[in-house]
């Protein structure tokens, strides 16, 4: 079995901006206005020196890109992995912008990142690196400006050393300076799972248009973390099969669909997917070309490009990773009639409970789970239908009808605000 990350050379940013083009010219936008949509607001570049446990020295380059505030604060995730740069950290920024403004969020968008592989760091050099890099942003974030959530690899005690790092930096307890945190210091519940259920939900919305049912629809999910194995479980509760998973150490195939409790049960003691045996190992790449109903990349961007488009089998595809499907690919599965629902509102859901999350930090209020997934379907709801109106009025893709919808608004917003001074 192969391990590895399926890698591809892309320039993430030249795709987002193609893509933004070509909605440009749908909403008859000049070439001025696309100048400023196309181009971030503020670039932080860090280079943080952590004292690992054997007492060397590393330096570990760090960003934060704020691509567009019109709408309101900042906000994107924070990743921790080894492709993070500049390029890649600046198109996911663009791409929390469009996503916020599709879904009707009151935040602008923005992103950063370590450039790390933090499963080759211990506990405490993570906790330093997180702390120093922090240190680094404590005039970058901030619950009014700019409030950083969870991404790759980092998780709710990350989210946690954050908070307490900036509130420890500015004298008082600022829990609305980061959302993904854990319960007990002003998190919400339905959190972690939110990206997950959001990109479930998302299908649930496509399946009904397209007038398909869950039941037995067999699905493959490249990814097996945090997004992936929600994402698997909810699926596999609403009575689809689950034929093939994977994570960085390979994957797995099963025609019958594989057992998803043991599964998560399975990773949550060995940290990964390698060694189980329930299935036909496979690897990360192979599984994007399996038959199957529904595909769903949620692992890393550029997984589908030009040179592999041709071989996707899925009749639909859900992007639940951030700029799986490239610019040349994307066009490839439209003229094949693969129908693919794009990041910006299938992997919203964790933006949006993450505004959820603010929002009762900043006003000291308290949701039930139930009520936090009752609000996250009923927004991820009201954007399909805006999107789905798009595709059916206008003849686009489900990716143009989202990006119709966003740009425009973004666009629409800097046209009513001016330009100061």
């Amino acid at each position: 079995m192969a391990t590895g990350t399926l890698t591809t050379s892309i320039n993430h940013l030249e795709k987002a901006r193609l893509q933004l083009d070509k909605c440009g010219e749908l909403l008859g936008l000049d070439q001025s206005m696309l100048d400023r949509l196309g181009t971030p607001d503020k670039i932080f570049q860090t280079h943080s020196p952590i004292r690992m446990d054997d007492g060397s020295i590393r330096m570990f380059p760090g960003y934060r890109v704020q691509h567009n505030n019109i709408l309101g604060p900042y906000t994107g995730g924070i990743r921790f992995h080894p492709s993070v740069d500049l390029n890649k950290v600046t198109s996911l920024a663009m791409l929390m912008t469009w996503q916020c403004s599709l879904v009707g969020l009151p935040y602008g968008g923005a992103k950063g990142g370590v450039t790390v592989d933090p499963h080759q760091l211990s506990l405490a050099e993570l906790e330093h690196l997180t702390r120093r890099y922090t240190s680094d942003m404590v005039m970058v974030f901030d619950p009014q400006k700019d409030i950083p959530s969870p991404d790759i690899n980092t998780h709710p005690r990350e989210m946690a050393w954050i908070m307490d790092t900036w509130s420890t930096n500015h004298g008082y307890a600022a829990p609305g300076v980061v959302t993904g945190k854990p319960v007990a210091i002003g998190g919400t519940v339905g959190r972690s799972n939110a990206t997950g259920r959001g990109v479930v939900l998302a299908l649930d919305d496509l399946l009904t248009f397209m007038g398909k049912s869950w039941k037995g629809l067999r699905i493959a999910i490249q990814g097996f973390g945090k997004l992936g194995s929600v994402t698997a479980r909810l699926a596999a509760e609403r009575g689809a099969k689950v034929v093939a998973v994977s994570d960085l150490t390979g994957g797995l195939y099963r025609e019958e669909g594989l057992d998803i409790a043991d599964l998560i049960g399975y990773t949550k003691a060995h940290r990964f997917l390698k060694g189980y045996q329930e299935g036909q190992p496979i690897t990360e790449e192979e599984l994007l070309y399996l038959p199957c109903d529904v595909l769903i990349p949620a692992s890393l961007g550029g997984q589908i490009h030009a040179g592999n488009a041709h071989k996707i089998q899925a009749p639909i595809v859900i992007e639940g990773a951030n700029a799986p499907v490239t610019f040349e690919a994307d066009a490839v599965l439209e003229e094949r009639g693969i129908v693919v629902l794009p990041d910006i509102l299938a992997n919203a859901g964790g933006a949006i409970v993450s505004y959820f999350e603010w929002v009762q930090g900043t006003q000291q209020l308290f949701w039930t789970e139930d009520e936090v997934n009752a609000r996250l379907q009923e927004v991820l709801s009201r954007a399909f239908q805006r999107v789905a109106t798009n595709v059916t009025t206008k003849g686009l893709s489900f990716r143009m009808a989202a990006y119709v919808e966003a740009v425009g608004r973004v666009a629409t917003a800097l046209s009513l605000r001016g330009l100061y001074p």
